[in-house]
């Protein structure tokens, strides 16, 4: 395992005015950045206000392969894709954190209108996820 991290800004908002992003398309590189930045802060949010305080961790392999966002000890494995047809290539690095370690929830978050099961990962619209997060879930 590689220890890369990753930086999230507080605020999706400012980081697009400061990268100069401009108008976000929905299916662009920026909207997927965009996308899986909301996400995160949605999470960031959570684990602070539901007094959880869980840890939120970035997974990558020497081979490059990676998972965006690891909760608690390895508790919940989530991946963030802004596509509306998740498919399994999109839960390929979710299956290998599965090959290394015990997890509770392999998520793949995604804008798929409907929940679904892929295999061993669920894919989860993220109004859903949103929603379940909030609700207690996701993780306790």
């Amino acid at each position: 395992m590689i220890l890369a991290p990753k930086f999230y800004y507080f605020d999706v908002g400012i980081v697009n005015y400061l990268l100069k992003r401009g108008a976000i398309e929905k299916g662009s590189e920026s909207f997927g950045h965009a996308f899986e930045h909301f996400i995160y802060q949605e999470i960031y949010a959570h684990s602070n206000y539901s007094g959880l305080q869980y840890a939120i961790h970035y997974w990558r392999t020497a081979s490059q392969i990676e998972v965006d966002l690891v909760l608690g000890d390895h508790e919940v494995a989530i991946e963030i894709k802004a596509t509306q047809n998740a498919n399994p290539r999109h839960a390929k690095g979710l299956k290998s954190f599965a090959k290394e370690y015990f997890v509770k929830k392999l998520l793949l978050i995604t804008n798929d209108p409907f929940p679904r099961q892929m295999g061993s990962v669920l894919v989860l619209p993220w109004q859903v996820f949103l929603q379940r997060l909030w609700a207690g879930e996701i993780i306790a």
